[in-house]
């Protein structure tokens, strides 16, 4: 798969990034790099390679879930505009 310059310029616009003319021809030669580069790695064998999501197996530590206010709720709502018995008051965004 290559890439043209016609793409690089559509690519451009479709991200709204305004490239000037000079550029278009280097980017796509860059992009095309990079496709080729990709193109490679499906030469790698990976038959019977097991799919990882990380190349460390270490579980994650576990917490309980439980659910508090914080315990601080006055220093909380200091910061805000406007607050009303315990919460944050807002304008209403929902007729």
């Amino acid at each position: 798969m290559s890439v043209t310059e016609d793409d690089v310029r559509r690519i451009a616009r479709l991200a709204r990034i305004a490239e000037p003319t000079d550029r278009v021809a280097k980017l796509t030669g860059e992009l095309n790099g990079i496709l080729d580069w990709v193109e490679m790695l499906n030469e790698v064998d990976v038959q019977g390679v097991e799919p990882m999501t990380t190349p460390v197996s270490t579980p994650l530590p576990m917490r309980e879930d439980k659910v508090t206010d914080g315990e601080i709720p006055e220093k909380v709502l200091k910061n805000a505009p406007k607050a009303e018995e315990g919460f944050f008051v807002v304008p209403k965004s929902v007729e």
